[in-house]
């Protein structure tokens, strides 16, 4: 998962005038950052089929977890990049790892009080952080190198991002799944309802207390090198001007993609546990179809690293195409199948997502020159598609199941492939 660079002066690739930053070894720690959002975001996929039983949820209703996660982009993002900017991107970084922090400590009373709400609550203060930090990590690396290379340099940078949502579910399966009770939520009501909503949630608030302490070691590393960065540089920028940059078909067609994709790659992320789990797929108990959450998010690791380099001898656009027309194959072999062959084609989708999101970014940013901040915050609000489309799918699913239901994600691909098809030429400048 990833997020635009967000309202700082030459964030894109494409401005060539963009300040110089003066930060040796400052790549290493935005690759940290960049692992640590992703691993987080990646535990959803984990966390959603554990609180579906202990919750008796629809899919629907489980699909809340990713909206109240997501919409946080749509909420925050703006007003986010505007505090960034005031503040400096390390404080920057202090304030969202801090706000990660107390998401994460949130949990405790979630699993006290045992309501869905609350756990839904603590999601979006989860979320809201890892906005701030994402603000901070993208205009960072777009503006470590040459303005040239970005295509490959964002895609490289995600490659940490895929490493983090590949590790993080494994181990998260492996701590939050596989109960060893013996009844299960819809078997019982009342007092011993709520008990066991605790008891069984209680695996979850230590996780998260784990991921507290690691994040208040980073804050506090990170806060004792406050004052490194040099050279940076911001500009004001609104809301108005951005939107404004929807009328050119470039940009207002890749915002619409990136909002597709981060909903499609969510919502298959979202159910899979569930989707491997079906007697007629792997037909696997709930940690071990966990466990292979990670070769989903694996995938996309591996592509990113190969794809940072592809993207230097190919076009851009036409790769796009290609990988999104690579999902749409793979999702419908896995809706007409059984067995492994339905179940690890679904799970190869993940190999496809992989220079998605950097790619349909830079696309679509190319030649906003002096404007460029303006979109940035537009694109920033587009992710919550990670909100929207899950829950689509989740509805369609609690009516049709949850394979037939796969041609919503399949439909935000078709519409991807076709702007990589639309970008497959450098862009033109505009007034």
């Amino acid at each position: 998962m990833a997020l635009a660079p967000t309202t700082a002066e030459g964030v894109p690739a494409t401005t060539d005038d963009r300040p110089p930053v003066d930060a040796p070894g400052l790549n290493y720690f935005v690759f940290g950052l960049f692992f640590i959002f992703g691993g987080i975001t990646s535990l959803n996929d984990v966390i959603i089929p554990k609180l579906k039983e202990l919750f008796t949820l629809s899919f629907f209703e489980a699909s809340l977890v990713q909206f109240c996660f997501f919409i946080a982009y749509a909420v925050v993002g703006i007003p986010g990049a505007q505090l960034v900017k005031r503040i400096g991107y390390m404080r920057g970084a202090v304030t969202g790892l801090v706000t990660m922090l107390v998401g994460c400590l949130l949990f405790i009373p979630a699993s006290q009080s045992a309501v869905f709400g609350v756990f839904l609550f603590a999601y979006f203060i989860l979320a809201t952080g890892v906005v701030l930090v994402q603000i901070v990590a993208n205009p960072l690396i777009s503006l470590l190198g040459k303005p040239s290379t970005t295509h490959s340099r964002l895609t490289f940078a995600q490659a940490f991002n895929s490493l983090g949502t590949t590790i993080f579910p494994y181990f998260g399966a492996i701590l939050i799944l596989g109960s060893l009770a013996t009844v299960t939520a819809d078997q019982l009501s009342g007092a011993e309802l709520t008990a066991y909503r605790q008891a069984e949630s209680q695996a979850i608030v230590n996780g998260y207390l784990g991921l507290a302490v690691a994040l208040g070691v980073v804050a506090a590393v990170v806060w004792l090198f406050r004052n490194r960065l040099k050279g940076e540089q911001h500009e004001a920028s609104s809301l108005v001007d951005g939107l404004k940059l929807l009328a050119r078909p470039r940009f207002g067609y890749g915002a619409a993609c990136i909002f597709l994709y981060v909903g499609a790659e969510v919502a298959i992320g979202s159910f899979i546990v569930n989707y491997l789990m079906q007697d007629s797929v792997l037909d696997l108990a709930e940690q071990d179809a966990g466990k292979l959450i990670s070769l989903y998010w694996g995938g996309a690791l591996v592509g990113r690293f190969i794809g940072s380099g592809l993207l230097r001898l190919v076009s851009p656009g036409l790769l796009l195409a290609t990988v999104a027309a690579g999902a749409i194959a793979l999702i419908a072999l896995s809706a007409n199948t059984t067995g492994e062959v339905a179940g690890y084609s679904l799970l190869a989708v993940g190999l496809m997502n992989s220079i998605m999101f950097p790619t349909i970014f830079s696309l679509a940013c190319e030649k906003l020159g002096s404007k460029a901040a303006d979109g940035s915050g537009i694109i920033n609000v587009a992710i919550a598609g990670g909100a929207v489309i899950p829950a689509i799918y989740g509805a369609l699913a609690d009516q049709i199941g949850l394979g037939p239901a796969l041609f919503i994600p399949a439909l935000c691909y078709a519409i991807i492939a076709g702007f990589g098809i639309f970008t497959r030429r450098p862009a033109q400048d505009e007034a």
